[in-house]
Parts: structure tokens; C-alpha cells; sequence
């Protein structure tokens, strides 16, 4: 007995350090990597994977049951909790950082070769010499001429570490004999800003095409040289903008709202509210800004639509956007892979949520984009379906409505001239890119001396060139389309094509917006504009 009184002390001082141990391993504000790291419902999952792949009567994949699993739970929550397996994390993360590391060239793969169709500006193979229709044949002495290789292979040859080197055999058309150049690999900016130039004197236009980490900064930069141009007034573009990071669209909304007005707030499911609002940093909240939304704008899009719309600020002009008002946070799974997880809904300043029901059911949400259609929503604001409860009124008195997206100020129809569906088809499946880069590969030297303003304004795609076209599709044995009803339309955009493969840095779009049904109208709003900010 007096062994035991003797180690008294000591083992009650164990228990306590013990229970230290446990009470801070069930601390509940730790990281979601150490929460719950056992529970029954986890522990079933993990003796069904382990039985599965211990005793079941085949080998099998337990990885992709694992996937199907992870997906199966999120289609249970909502439409945009989405898992992200690890083989596509690389390209995602690079999409949302907004570069990569590569040798900075976009190529087509041309009779089996990988053909330059541009360099990159300032990037490591111009700056090494590179010129657009050089042909690669080998890159480290591997060849890479006649071989069964998909686009993303030939890019891995391509990419490595930053700063290595890449020895490339090239054959150019007018050289005798190969060339050889040394490539240091380098950051490769993915570009989110695609356009930024003045539209009349006074009004500029950028466009964005995703809210990405570099996406500000790109944005900061044009609207700054628009400034200086004498831009007074900015057309954003963020149509077919499907969104990204909440606190990149924050940013943009502050260049416009004057001190400590609210650009939005965000509510979870414990009821906590979390406001921002803007601060003193924004250099254009004098000027008057257009954003341009149309019904695949969404998300971070809207964030900055439904605060300009609900503060009086700009005009809103275009179509209904997509209508998502989820935010979702990524959340690391420990193998590479991960998820984005819906953790709060965002709310305008006006406080509407502008998310469209999807209580029934995953596909039938990605299908109200056809039901839009249908109903004529596209073509006429009278159909668009408003609930009169969902009914918000901003400082000025202006209604606005939430659920199912933002209804834009001034409403521009669809044009179906230049988005009909045969047109669709032959830009997504690449046709008149790859038909312009074999127009300018019969001969550059047509287009040597012929500078970016000057094409934009004055050159002119011939009835011969259509032929062509035509010509090409029928080689491809793809398509019995005959050009004869929208002749005009497809030289614009074979027009756009050879811009973006001769000029590039937002060429396309300049050339497309000279015939654009949406900005044309903002240049007339500008010119008869009667508002006050």
C-alpha cells in the first residue's frame, strides 16, 4: 500500500497529461484534414473498400470505386460540389493560377507535326527565335514527327521544370536545311484578360473570360492603359464567363463603387454573415462602366453584375446570366485529388440570392439553360420568368429580382445570324481555326506587310476563301454544310482566326466586335447616354 501511495502522484499526473491529449485532439476549430479522423460512417466505407479488395472474386480498381464513391456522395448535395481527381489537379491549379511552365508557343499538329501557330509575346521560344509555321520535329532528340501522339503527350515533351533547357529541331519552309534552337522554359502566363483596346474615343472595352489568382492584375493593368488612352467610360465583357475566385471579382467590383459600399455578403448554414464591402483603392469609380452578361455568365460574373446593378452604379446590358450563388471552398483529400465543396451562399448587396432552384435534381439544373431557350427568353425579355416575392429594390428605386440570375438593365436578344448552330458546331470542333491556319500556311509572306489596325479595318476575306472552306470541309468528310445563307458571316469569323494567328493579344474578339450585336449597342448607349452614377 505505501508502493502505491508513493506512485500516487505520478500516474494521476499521467491521467491529466493524458486527457490533455485527448480534450486538444477533439478540438473542433482544427483543420477539416484532422476532423473526424474516425466515425462509424468513415470506418463502413473504409472495411467495404478493404473486403472489396481483399476478398471479392476479381482484381479490381479500387481507386476509381473510391472516385465513383467521392462523386456519388457530392451529386447528392448540390450542383457545383464537384471532386476533382488527381490527374486533372495539375491542369486546374495551373488554370486557376493563371500560368504554367513551358516553352510558350501555341501549335497546331499539322500533317503530323507539331506546326507553330504563334509565339507568345516576350516568351522563351520567341526570345530564342522561334517563328509562327515552324515545324518541330524533335525535341531532345526525340523525335516527334509521325507519331501517334495526342496534344496533351506532346505538351509534357514540351513542359518541365522552370529554367531547364529543351534542344528543338526545327524545319522551316524557307531554310535549306533544319535548325536547331536551345529553349529555356519559363513561366507562361494563361491569359484571362483576352481583349483590351478602345471602342470610340472615350470608351474602352476589356474582356474577361475567367476570374482566375493573375485575373486583377491583368485587369488592373488595362484598365490603366484605357485610362491613359482617355477612356472615361468601360465596357466590360463578361459574357461566357463561368466565374472563379470570389475575392478576384471583389477587387474588380472596387475599382467602380465609391468607399465602403457593400459588394456583396456571403451566409453558411450556422447563420454567420460575413460583408465586403469597398475600400478607397478604386481608380474608375467616377467613370461609367458597362458590363456586358449573357446567359453562361455565372458566379463570380454575377458578383460583380449584382453589386454594380445594386448600387446604381453602370448599366447592365445583355441577357439573363446562368444564376449561381454558391460558394465553394477546395479541400485537399490526401492522395492528390480533391474537392470543392459548397460552404455558403452569396447574397447581393440588395440582399437577393441570385441562385436557380435545383431541388430537382442535377440534370434537370444544367437543363434550364434549354428550357431558357424554349420559352424564348433568349430573344424576348417578356419571357423571362420573375417571382414577384423575390422582388428587391435598389437605393434608387430601381426593381430588380432575385433567383435564377441577373436580368441585365438594357436587354439585347440573341443574335441568330452569329450564333446559329452551324456555326457553333464548326468553331467548337475547330474547323475554321485549322482551315485558317492552312490558308496562312499556302503562303505568310502575303501577310508580311500588312499591320494589325490595317487588317482589322480594311482587309477583306474573299468569296475565293469561302470556296476553300468548303472546299476543306468536304476534304474532312464531316459536314455537307453549304455556305450559301450565311456566306457573310463565316469571312467574318475566318477573318477573326487569321487575326488571332497572325496578331493575337485580343485581335480575335476586336475583329469579331466590329459586327457584334451587344457591343455595337453600348456604343450606342454611349453616344445618347443620359444617366447619372
Amino acid at each position: 500500500m505505501k508502493l502505491k501511495i508513493k506512485y500516487l502522484p505520478l500516474l494521476l499526473g499521467v491521467a491529466i497529461a493524458i486527457g490533455i491529449f485527448i480534450g486538444g485532439s477533439l478540438d473542433f476549430n482544427d483543420t477539416s484534414d484532422n476532423l473526424f479522423t474516425s466515425n462509424s460512417k468513415k470506418d463502413k466505407l473504409n472495411r467495404l473498400i478493404d473486403y472489396i479488395d481483399h476478398d471479392y472474386v476479381e482484381d479490381v480498381n479500387t481507386d476509381s470505386i473510391v472516385d465513383v464513391t467521392v462523386n456519388g456522395i457530392l451529386k447528392n448535395l448540390d450542383p457545383h460540389s464537384v471532386y476533382i481527381p488527381k490527374e486533372n489537379m495539375q491542369s486546374v491549379i495551373e488554370n486557376m493560377k493563371g500560368d504554367f511552365v513551358g516553352i510558350g508557343i501555341n501549335f497546331n499538329t499539322h500533317q503530323d507535326t507539331i506546326t507553330v501557330i504563334r509565339t507568345i509575346e516576350n516568351g522563351p521560344s520567341e526570345r530564342a527565335g522561334l517563328k509562327a509555321g515552324d515545324r518541330i520535329i524533335t525535341a531532345d532528340g526525340d523525335s516527334l514527327f509521325g507519331r501517334d501522339l495526342s496534344n496533351g503527350d506532346l505538351v509534357k515533351k514540351l513542359k518541365g521544370k522552370k529554367n531547364t533547357d529543351v534542344i528543338l529541331g526545327i524545319i522551316r519552309k524557307e531554310e535549306a536545311k533544319p535548325l536547331t534552337f536551345k529553349v529555356t522554359r519559363g513561366d507562361i502566363p494563361i491569359v484571362s484578360v483576352d481583349a483590351a483596346y478602345m471602342l470610340t474615343q472615350t470608351l474602352g472595352y476589356i474582356k474577361i473570360n475567367r476570374f482566375a489568382e493573375s485575373t486583377y492584375k491583368e485587369f488592373k493593368k488595362a484598365l490603366t492603359t484605357l485610362e491613359k488612352a482617355g477612356a472615361t467610360e468601360i465596357a466590360l465583357d463578361l459574357r461566357d464567363n463561368p466565374g472563379g475566385f470570389l475575392g478576384v471579382a471583389e477587387r474588380i467590383v472596387d475599382e467602380f463603387l465609391e468607399d465602403d459600399k457593400l459588394i456583396l455578403f456571403t451566409k453558411d448554414k450556422r447563420g454567420e454573415i460575413d460583408k465586403s464591402f469597398a475600400t478607397r483603392s478604386g481608380s474608375f469609380e467616377n467613370g461609367h462602366v458597362y458590363v456586358l452578361i449573357d446567359e453562361n455568365s455565372a458566379s463570380a460574373s454575377e458578383i460583380v453584375a449584382g453589386a454594380l446593378q445594386d448600387n446604381d452604379k453602370g448599366t447592365i446590358v445583355g441577357r439573363r446570366s446562368y444564376g449561381k450563388g454558391l460558394v465553394q471552398r477546395e479541400m485537399q483529400l490526401g492522395d492528390g485529388s480533391a474537392v470543392r465543396l459548397t460552404v455558403s451562399r452569396y447574397y447581393t448587396p440588395t440582399g437577393r440570392s441570385i441562385q436557380r432552384a435545383y431541388s430537382k435534381g442535377n440534370r434537370d439544373y444544367f437543363d434550364d439553360y434549354y428550357s431558357r431557350i424554349s420559352r424564348g427568353e433568349l430573344v424576348d425579355a417578356e419571357k423571362i420568368e420573375v417571382a414577384d416575392s423575390l422582388k428587391f429594390t435598389t437605393p434608387k428605386g430601381k426593381i430588380v429580382y432575385g433567383g435564377g440570375g441577373i436580368i441585365p438593365d438594357v436587354f439585347v436578344p440573341l443574335d441568330a445570324s452569329m450564333q446559329n448552330e452551324t456555326i457553333v458546331f464548326l468553331k467548337r470542333r475547330g474547323f475554321i481555326d485549322n482551315f485558317a491556319f492552312q490558308h496562312l500556311e499556302k503562303d505568310r509572306t502575303i501577310f508580311k506587310d500588312i499591320n494589325r489596325q490595317d487588317f482589322i479595318v480594311t482587309f477583306e476575306v474573299t468569296d475565293q476563301v469561302v470556296e476553300d472552306f468548303q472546299d476543306y470541309l468536304n476534304e474532312k468528310r464531316s459536314t455537307n454544310i453549304v455556305f450559301i445563307t450565311y456566306k457573310e458571316e463565316i469571312k467574318h469569323y475566318i477573318k477573326a482566326a487569321l487575326a488571332d494567328q497572325l496578331f493575337g493579344n485580343g485581335a480575335y474578339e476586336e475583329v469579331l466586335n466590329i459586327k457584334d450585336t451587344m457591343v455595337n449597342k453600348i456604343i450606342n448607349l454611349s453616344f445618347n447616354k443620359d444617366f447619372t452614377d
